[in-house]
Order: structure tokens, then sequence, then C-alpha cells
């Protein structure tokens, strides 16, 4: 995480001082994913919810590519995405659509990752969904959800079934779409989307290979997941640890402020 000075003296005179920590940490987490190429150019969306009764969240100005987002940059939007202050750059409509429906009904859900990476597109095209015969699926057992395709998310009429079919799971497969994560803090997210896509990587990879995938047991399956599921303070320090690392290796504070 950022410490207290980089925030300190990062900070615009007119942004208070938790709104730009989630700035700095968001702009940090669209730059590492533009290294790690789990980006569609210019599309999907990283959101962070901040603070506040009103629920309003940051999201990427549409039209800059991931490697261009900085914590000045990011729109804060309403959940009826109506832009709160500086509006120098639209907001994606499809990215509202998605992104209110589960900040408004998650109470959870501060940070929601939206992406449309091969791999996870490849695996939500398949009728058997994510398969639970890999490492890291082993770790998503019971986690995930599933919703059907209903065309570009832009129907606001398709929120509540979104919202429904997510339930109280982290990890979403919108079907012939990508994947989807919802999760407490930026950290936590970021781990999971991790899991998730190197659940997909291995699947397809495996799929592509003559012969049968062996199956995993109801007990591997059961261990797995309850090792790195179960709510634990170590498990979320865990993921904290591993996402400032992560950050640490791709991204300097002067490329995001």
């Amino acid at each position: 995480m950022f410490t207290i000075n980089d925030i300190e003296r990062t900070r615009p005179h007119d942004c208070e001082l938790d709104e730009w920590r989630l700035r700095l940490e968001l702009a940090a987490c669209y730059r590492v994913f533009d290294r790690r190429g789990w980006v569609e150019e210019i599309f999907n969306h990283i959101t962070v919810r901040l603070p506040g009764p009103e629920r309003h969240y940051l999201i990427n100005p549409f039209g800059l590519h991931y490697g261009e987002v900085t914590a000045r940059n990011l729109v804060k939007v309403d959940l009826a995405g109506n832009t709160i202050g500086r509006d120098d750059h639209p907001v994606n409509r499809a990215g509202f659509v998605i992104h209110s429906a589960i900040h408004r009904a998650r109470d959870d859900a501060h940070c929601i990752i939206h992406t449309h990476h091969s791999a996870g597109i490849a695996v939500s095209c398949k009728a058997e969904g994510l398969a639970m015969d890999n490492f890291y699926a082993a770790f998503l057992h019971g986690r995930v959800a599933y919703h059907d395709f209903e065309g570009v998310t832009v129907d606001e009429g398709e929120q509540a079934r979104l919202v429904e079919h997510l339930g109280d799971k982290t990890c979403l497969l919108l079907r012939n779409h990508g994947l989807l994560v919802a999760e407490h803090d930026i950290a936590s997210a970021f781990y999971w989307m991790y899991v998730l896509q190197r659940a997909c990587e291995i699947q397809v990879l495996s799929g592509s290979m003559p012969g049968p995938n062996l199956p995993l047991t109801a007990q591997a399956l059961a261990m797995s997941s309850s090792s790195v599921q179960d709510a634990d303070p170590q498990r979320d320090l865990f993921s904290k640890v591993f996402w400032a690392a992560v950050r640490r290796a791709g991204v300097t504070l002067d490329q995001i402020a």
C-alpha cells in the first residue's frame, strides 16, 4: 500500500485523504492490468466505491487506454451514472450498467473488476463453465456464479438479473462474455481475479491437449477452497501483501499520481 507520506505528498488540496488513497490504488491497478495484458484497449472497467452513504465510485475515463489512467483522471460517478465534480471525460454506459448494479446491491462490493481476456471469454463460452480440475480452480470451489449473455450490457433491465445471479459469490462468469470479480477492497479483488484468470488459462491449455483431465476429489476441492476462502485476518493480509508486491514490481507513484 502507499504510505501516508506518499498520499499526502501527491494529494491535490481539494481531494479528501481517503479518496486520494483509493484513486492511487485504483490507478495502480489499471497500470498493472496493462502490464499483464489483461486489457481490452479502452474497454472494460475496474471500479472502487468511495466512503460515504452516497455510494459514489471511481471508474476509468472512456477513451483512455489502461496505460493512461492516473489518480487525477479517474471519474467519480453516482449510481445513476452521473459524473460528480469534474467531467473532463465521458463514462462508458456498459460499465455503468454492470458496476452500478453491484455497487448498489452488495454492501461488501467495494471493488469490482470486469475483463474480456481471451482465456476468460473462452471458458465462459463452454457449457460446463469453469472446470474444477486444476490447482487454481480448486480455490474457487463454491465461489463462482453464472449469468447468461443477453447482449451488450446497456439495458438497465438486466441489472436485477445480474445481481440475482451473482448472489453472495465473489466471481461471476458472464456467459459468452467474460469474467467479473466483486470484493471488499482492491487487493482482494485483484487476488481473486488473478486466481480466476489463472484457472481459465490452465483450463484452455489442458483442454487443447489430447486425453481426459484428471478429476479432483471432493475432499481435495473442499480442503483447497476452505484454505483460501474462510474468513481469517491472515488471508486478508495475504491478499494485501500479494497486491502490494505486484504493484511495486510494475508501477511507480510518479506514473499514476
